[in-house]
Order: structure tokens, then C-alpha cells, then sequence
């Protein structure tokens, strides 16, 4: 598409246009007038139907041969170059949005600094706004709205928006992380709470009640509408985890991002009871029991994302509250290279997960990413050659072409149980969620011993630590030797924001007093904050990675049942990083602070 034949809607419009007075329904302003803050022309005509990747290069954001690199791997993995860029971190949000508008011919907005007219962006409904990407942020006079867009090419969404509003519609650029923060605010969670608990004025507050009671106040639409919005702006915000929790005067939600809680808002007390029984109807649960804890599993769309949520309910002093966590099938599977995982690293694990036998134990706390690199080692063996069979607590994401089974111990099968009889059907790769007993231990080391690939996590702190639990778990110490051929201990770190992160100098002294002994100072990255990391200057997380691969030395000292130092000092020796040294590594290349490695790797 040239510029000439672009729809008028893609034109960009003069800078000395006049705007007539637009009425009642908005004040007559004119966002286009040379000095509006957060709107700015196009530099040039001359990138005007260019490639993406030209103008990126053009205005010197990423230099010609990364591009190229780029491009290539595009073209491999089915991806858009421009994509690729912003997830390695070459290119920000806000960069790629003002390539785009260069591109049409267009004007940029950046949202973080216009100043919206809220009466504008409510005459689209939230649910429309989100699926075009497109929010109206202004009145370019009594017939036209300023429309910014993350994707002008989108003429159907052009046209659609055109058809609810009335209006005709003006393009502005934006940046795509800006539309979907502004689209959050207008659903924001504190207005859903008030005009739930408005609806629900005449309703008397909820005291004992029986179940008919219980199930009438979950069936109330104000609390329905109130539980939808909260599971909706979490999985909008990238929350792994909401905490329902029941106060004396109400109930506090609160969720996880990034690994980290945060306040959000407060359920009163009237609403709490139906809340939660809302919460147990949504995932089958029995609402007359409050007594013990009850777990389920429901899965829901949200904008057209589909997302499994499992839930515990936890009986507390106070009431019964609830925990939901988030499997978002779209963060599902994601590559080594996605994780973090780079270097001599990656290279020892591929090398140990990729073999016809053998043991591969990945370890860490709840919450790591244990399952999730896992599952990226899974997807890289996936072939028609190979029968994988996994054995999970829950199944957290399907995969293609894996035969993978539930734990269900109400009916008895458990990790042993159900290990056992896939031992019976022909496997070449194994998959065990955890290994949490003995038994399950002994099955999953002689299965790797006669011929099985076995991966599987352990709850250790460190890589040479899985070597001496599987020796307090009661498994012989020529068992371990033979079986385990590669450890991997993680932590999962927030990524710095790429839009606000600013560089700094940390000093020898002030490394040492981390706990990070590197002999000189070292140029870094840290955080600030901005509205689109919602001032926390973070911003996604990466994987922290530490690799033991075992060597004919640590097998002699793990057969003579040698303490965890002297492991820990032999795979040193050979190469092994811990996981702060690999922070420290992440820390120099930019993608996260030291203060957030002091944090997670201890």
C-alpha cells in the first residue's frame, strides 16, 4: 500500500487544520496543533510503504546486521521480525510503535503523556476496544475521533469502530502495551467493586446462611460481574495467582505479578460469602463445606484467551478464602532461549535431555519455572520417533503429540501408581511432575537405568543438592551415580522494564556488600518506572540457571555418599555457575537489576 492509496482514515491530517466547535458532546480541540503533548508527526514521507525492518533501521534504533540476524530467525520460527525484537529486548514498545507510524505515514501518540478524553474512549465498549486494539482518546472535531491504534493497517476494526461510534475516525499510532494499559483502566478493578456494591445496596448482608442462601447470594449478578472482572483484570495484568483473603471488616484480593503480591482491591463484608461460593460453583466445589480445603479446576475465556484456572479454597480464622491460579495457555510453551537459558548452560542441558537415558532433575522452590522448562525441554525432543508420557499434579498446559496423564488419588492413582504402568507402555521419554517420595524416586532412577529418558523436579536449593536428597530419600548411592546424568537449580528474576531502565555503575564496595565478589565495578542496568511497568521499573521475568552435569569425579564422590560441599566444590571446578553468577550475567547484559538477583538467589 502506497501513501497515496491509503483509505482517508490512514491519512494523516495537516497540522494547520482548522476545528470546528464540536457541541455538547466533547470541548472542541484540536489534537493535531503543533505542540500537542504526546502527539507527534511522521519524520519523514520517505519511510511511507517501506518494510517494518527498513524503517526500524532507519531511524537507528537497531543497527542493519541485527535486523538481518533477526529476519532470519523470523522466517524459521513463523514470526514477524518487528515481534522478535521487542521479546529479545533490541527494540522498545515505544519504538516499534513509532516505526509503525513512520511506516503509514502517520502521527505517534504516546498515551503515557496525552492527556485522554475519557468521554471519548467510553463510546466503545471495553470487550470492543481490546479485540481492535483500538481506543478513541479524543475529538478531532464534532464528526471525527482521534483513534489510536497499535495496528493502522487493521481497516475492518477502522471500519467497525466507525460503525458503533457514528463518527468518522482519525489514525494515531500507539504503543501497544499503552492500549492495553489504557483498556485496564477502563475497566479498572476499583470500579467494578463500586458498582457492584451500588447494585448490591438493597440487598441485606449475608449472615449464616444455609446452602439455598449461599448458592441465591453466588447467583446474585453484582457479585457475578465483580468475580468475572477480578479473574479478567488478572489475567490482563499477567497474574499468575489471586489471593481471596477474608478480613474482619472485608476481604482483601491481592495478585501475584511477576512473582510478587500486590493489593488490588477490597470485597465488602456483605459480598465476601458470595464471592467465594461464586469461586466454588465456577470450579465445582461443595459449597456447604467450609470445614477442610477443597481444590478444583475450571477453565474460562478471557478476550478470546483461553485459561485454565485451579483452585484452593483455605479455611481460615477469619473465613473461607480462596486462591486461583492461572494457567494461561498462551504463555505455555515458550524456547530455552525465551527462559533465559544461554551459553555453556543451555548447552550441557540440551545435551543431557536430548540422550536416549539418563536422568534430568530440574530444582527449585514452588513458583521457579521448574514445569515450564520442563516443558521447553519436552517440545525441543517432540518428534513422531519418540512416545513421551507424562505424569502430572496437574496437567498445567497439553502438548501436542504427548500422552500426558493426571494425578488422581481419589480413584489411587498417584506419582507411583501411575509411573509404574507407563513403564508398561512403551516409553522412550518420561515426564514426572515431582518427585515427592521414595517410591516415586526409586521408579523414576531404575526407569532411567533401564533405557528411559526421565525428567523430573525436586525441591532442593541448589543443583548439587538434588544428589544428596535422593540419597536421604533411601535411594542407594550407585543408583544416583549411574542414573542422574544432569542437574538444573533455577530462580525466576523480574525483568527490567525496556521502556524506563536506566544505566548506572555498580561499585566494588557496594557488589561486596551484596554478597557479589567480582574484583571491579561492573556497568549495569537498574530500575525506575513508568506507567507501563506500572512504576515498578519490571516488567516479565527471566530464569536464573545454574547446570551440574555430571562427570566421572562427582559419580565417585556420589557413589562414597561425599558431603554436598565437596560436590558442590568438584562441579565448580568443572564449570558449573551458580545462580547469582548467572544473575550477575543477566544484570551486565541489561535484562535485570543486582538487587533483584540479591533477592530471588540467595
Amino acid at each position: 500500500m502506497t501513501p497515496g492509496d491509503r483509505p482517508d482514515y490512514l491519512r494523516p491530517v495537516p497540522t494547520d487544520a482548522s476545528v470546528p466547535d464540536a457541541g455538547s458532546a466533547a470541548p472542541a480541540i484540536d489534537p493535531y496543533a503543533s505542540g500537542t503533548p504526546g502527539l507527534t508527526p511522521p519524520l519523514s514521507s520517505s519511510h511511507a510503504g517501506r518494510f517494518i525492518t527498513d524503517v526500524i533501521v532507519d531511524l537507528g534504533y537497531v543497527p542493519a546486521e541485527r535486523v538481518e540476524q533477526v529476519v532470519a530467525e523470523a522466517r524459521t520460527a513463523g514470526r514477524s521480525p518487528e515481534s522478535l525484537m521487542v521479546e529479545q529486548g533490541l527494540l522498545g514498545a515505544d519504538q516499534l510503535s513509532r516505526a509503525v507510524a513512520e511506516r503509514y505515514g502517520l502521527q505517534h501518540i504516546d498515551l503515557n503523556i496525552y492527556t485522554v478524553d475519557m468521554a471519548a474512549a467510553n463510546m466503545v465498549t471495553v470487550a470492543a476496544a481490546r479485540r481492535f486494539r483500538a481506543v478513541p482518546v479524543g475529538f478531532v472535531d464534532s464528526d471525527t475521533l482521534l483513534l489510536a491504534m497499535a495496528d493502522p493497517a487493521n481497516v475492518l476494526a477502522i471500519d467497525d469502530v466507525q460503525m458503533m461510534t457514528g463518527l468518522n475516525c482519525r489514525v494515531a499510532v500507539a504503543a501497544e502495551v499503552d492500549i492495553d494499559n489504557l483498556i485496564n483502566q477502563l475497566n479498572s478493578l476499583e470500579s467494578a467493586v463500586t458498582e457492584a456494591v451500588e447494585e448490591d445496596e438493597d440487598e441485606a448482608e449475608i449472615g449464616p446462611a444455609g446452602v439455598t442462601e449461599l448458592r441465591e447470594s453466588a447467583d446474585d449478578a453484582p457479585v457475578i460481574k465483580l468475580v468475572y472482572s477480578i479473574l479478567g483484570q488478572a489475567v490482563n495484568d499477567g497474574a499468575s495467582d489471586v489471593h481471596f483473603e477474608p478480613e474482619e471488616r472485608d476481604m482483601r484480593v491481592r495478585f501475584r505479578v511477576d512473582g510478587v503480591l500486590k493489593e488490588v482491591a477490597r470485597v465488602p463484608k456483605r459480598m465476601v460469602a458470595g464471592v467465594v461460593s461464586r469461586i466454588k460453583i465456577m470450579s465445582e466445589l461443595d459449597i456447604a463445606e467450609k470445614r477442610v480445603p477443597q481444590d478444583g479446576r475450571v477453565a474460562v475465556n478471557v478476550d478470546d484467551r483461553k485459561v485454565d484456572l485451579r483452585v484452593v479454597t483455605v479455611p481460615t480464622e477469619r473465613g473461607e478464602g480462596a486462591t486461583v491460579r492461572i494457567l494461561d495457555k498462551t504463555q505455555a510453551l515458550r524456547t530455552l532461549d525465551e527462559l533465559g537459558m544461554l551459553g555453556e548452560g543451555r548447552r550441557r542441558f540440551q545435551e543431557a535431555f536430548s540422550q536416549a537415558y539418563g536422568a534430568v532433575l530440574v530444582t527449585g522452590p514452588t513458583g521457579s519455572g521448574k514445569s515450564t522448562t520442563l516443558y521447553s525441554a519436552l517440545n525441543e525432543i517432540n518428534d513422531v520417533s519418540r512416545n513421551i508420557l507424562t505424569i502430572e499434579d496437574p496437567v498445567e498446559y497439553r502438548i501436542a503429540g504427548v500422552n500426558q496423564m493426571g494425578v488422581n488419588r481419589k480413584a489411587g492413582l498417584d506419582f507411583a501408581t501411575g509411573l509404574r504402568s507407563m513403564l508398561r507402555a512403551d516409553p522412550d521419554v518420561i515426564m514426572v511432575g515431582e518427585v515427592r517420595d521414595a517410591e516415586t524416586a526409586r521408579i523414576a532412577i531404575e526407569a532411567a537405568l533401564t533405557g528411559h529418558m526421565v525428567l523430573t523436579t525436586l525441591h532442593t536449593n541448589d543443583a548439587p543438592g538434588a544428589v544428596t536428597r535422593l540419597n536421604k530419600m533411601g535411594i542407594e548411592s550407585f543408583l544416583t551415580a549411574s542414573a542422574v546424568d544432569c542437574v538444573v537449580a533455577q530462580r525466576l528474576a523480574r525483568t527490567l522494564c525496556i521502556d524506563c531502565k536506566r544505566r548506572t555503575v555498580l561499585t566494588r564496595a557496594a557488589l561486596e556488600a551484596a554478597g557479589f565478589h567480582v574484583g571491579a565495578d561492573v556497568e549495569a542496568w537498574e530500575p525506575v518506572g513508568c506507567a507501563r511497568c506500572s512504576g515498578t521499573g519490571y516488567r516479565g521475568r527471566v530464569g536464573l540457571y545454574s547446570v551440574m552435569r555430571m562427570s566421572e569425579e562427582l559419580r565417585d564422590l556420589t557413589v562414597q555418599s561425599a558431603p554436598q560441599a565437596d560436590l558442590t566444590r568438584v562441579a565448580r571446578q568443572e564449570g558449573m555457575s551458580t545462580l547469582r553468577e548467572d544473575g550477575l550475567e543477566k544484570v551486565r547484559e541489561g535484562l535485570t537489576s543486582i538487587e533483584e538477583v540479591a533477592r530471588v538467589a540467595v
